[in-house]
């Protein structure tokens, strides 16, 4: 289904939020771990393609992308990365304690960041089910 084509206003205005945050000042690279991160526990085959090309064209070592999986086994990522995959994990899979995990946040990023990269990871989830639910498989 063309839910692009289809609902073209609506979809529209998720894709101007994502041009947004990605224009928020907050590191793009982290914007894009996230984001990667999010689609492949969502299993957006498409998304997950998109974010890898995305950050191996932002300079991140295949090698380090190989990790991903597997971040928390992994020296491959720094500790503000980390925080971005722990924050993008809880986000995704709706864990009931965010707060440590908020203070954390709060002591590396400043509030507008920490807005702008929960929208980011609130709006990678909406738009990896769209893609799921009413796009082609790829």
């Amino acid at each position: 289904m063309d839910y692009k084509t289809i609902s073209k206003e609506t979809i529209g205005f998720l894709y101007q939020a994502h041009a947004s945050i990605r224009k928020s000042g907050l590191d793009n690279k982290l914007i894009a771990l996230a984001e990667l991160r999010v689609s492949q526990l969502n299993g957006c085959a498409y998304c997950c393609s998109f974010h890898n090309q995305e950050l191996r064209d932002m300079g991140l070592h295949q090698e380090v992308l190989d990790r991903l999986p597997g971040w928390k086994h992994s020296k491959a990522f720094d500790h503000q990365q980390e925080l971005v995959l722990q924050w993008a994990e809880a986000i995704t899979l709706m864990q009931e304690d965010l707060s440590s995990l908020r203070e954390m946040l709060d002591k590396q990023f400043t509030p507008k960041e920490v807005v702008e990269l929960t929208a980011s990871i609130s709006l990678m989830n909406a738009l990896n089910r769209l893609r799921i639910t009413l796009g082609e498989k790829d």
